[in-house]
């Protein structure tokens, strides 16, 4: 007969890492795959390198991923070692329910049997097309001269030249409110040769604040690829922008595929729907961190949805077992 693991946690970004933290200081068994090398490289958690908005971060150069990594070590050695199976750089290419177990296949097509899946495959930011390639970006991202999020860095903004690429009406919101909270001196708006028609709210409060929407394409980013400083962009027809940070607001790309392909429902922007508690349509398959529905994403909320779904999975393992002792007696 196969092992069946009482949980499996499938991601090692902050909601993967607090299931699994969570999971096993509950003494049950768990299974632990954080990604291949390659997986990672397409997650949030590569890009975050510093994390400012959280007490106790401010020490470790790469934001996410170490503190992560001291958590896992400090389980691979401690007294509950024996129910952590930690399968470094395995990721996950099936999750299918057959009966009431799910049948997970790894990225070398080893088969594991588990009771219940905590899924935590999150999201990543889509990037700017700058001549065609997501490469030109990249120097600034990794630099947070680029960056993303408003409650993780909009305070980057602060006494510095504004830009926002983007092409949607959430990409005049993100300019409006990154402006109304700290005055930039400049904010231009570089939708990348797309034509946009903001709603007439957004056009007001554009036009009140002085935000300027250039809709040429950006030819060239113009600043340090080393040190990650930027200067600004060059527009089509030799039009120059200043700026000394810029906001992507294109949207995410939602790594959705297992939940999908295990029969999870999902939202019209590919969230997965969840209860309160993180469980999805599919008995025993739960959703953590920014793949959830409903959730802010945030590392705190990720940590918070994790604790969720290992609580209740514990508290069923727990009925479950208080179940067969009752009956023996």
């Amino acid at each position: 007969m196969n092992k069946i693991y009482p949980i499996c946690v499938i991601g090692g970004g902050s909601a993967g890492v607090m299931a699994v933290l969570r999971t096993v200081l509950n003494n049950d068994e768990t299974l632990f795959f954080p990604g291949t090398k390659k997986d990672r490289k397409k997650s949030r958690e590569k890009w975050v390198k510093k994390v400012e908005n959280m007490p106790g971060h401010l020490e470790y150069t790469r934001g996410i991923q170490e503190p992560n990594l001291e958590s896992l070590n400090w389980l691979a050695e401690g007294v509950f070692k024996k129910k952590f199976h930690w399968k470094k750089d395995l990721g996950v290419t099936s999750l299918v329910k057959t009966g009431d177990v799910f049948k997970v296949t790894d990225s070398e097509d080893q088969v594991y049997e588990c009771k219940h899946v905590i899924l935590c495959t999150g999201v990543t930011d889509v990037q700017p097309h700058i001549q065609e390639s997501i490469r030109d970006i990249l120097p600034f991202a990794n630099k947070q001269t680029a960056d993303y999020c408003l409650r993780c860095d909009g305070h980057h903004v602060f006494d510095k030249e504004l830009a926002i690429i983007g092409e949607t009406n959430s990409t005049a919101w993100v300019a409006i409110m990154l402006y109304e909270r700290y005055r930039n001196t400049t904010v231009n708006i570089l939708t990348n040769g797309k034509k946009v028609e903001f709603s007439d709210e957004t056009s007001k409060l554009l036009e009140a604040y002085k935000i300027e929407v250039h809709d040429e394409e950006i030819m060239q980013i113009l600043g340090d690829v080393r040190s990650g400083s930027l200067d600004g962009f060059v527009l089509s027809e030799g039009k120059n922008i200043s700026a000394e940070i810029c906001f992507i607001s294109l949207g995410m790309i939602v790594y959705n595929e297992l939940a999908i392909a295990a029969g999870a429902e999902v939202d019209q922007r590919g969230f997965v729907l969840t209860n309160p508690k993180g469980e999805t349509n599919i008995d025993g398959l739960y959703i953590a961190g920014d793949l959830r529905a409903g959730l802010k994403k945030q590392i705190y909320t990720a940590w918070d949805s994790a604790v969720d779904a290992a609580d209740d999975i514990n508290a069923k393992i727990r009925r479950e077992n208080r179940k067969k002792v009752l009956e023996l007696n």
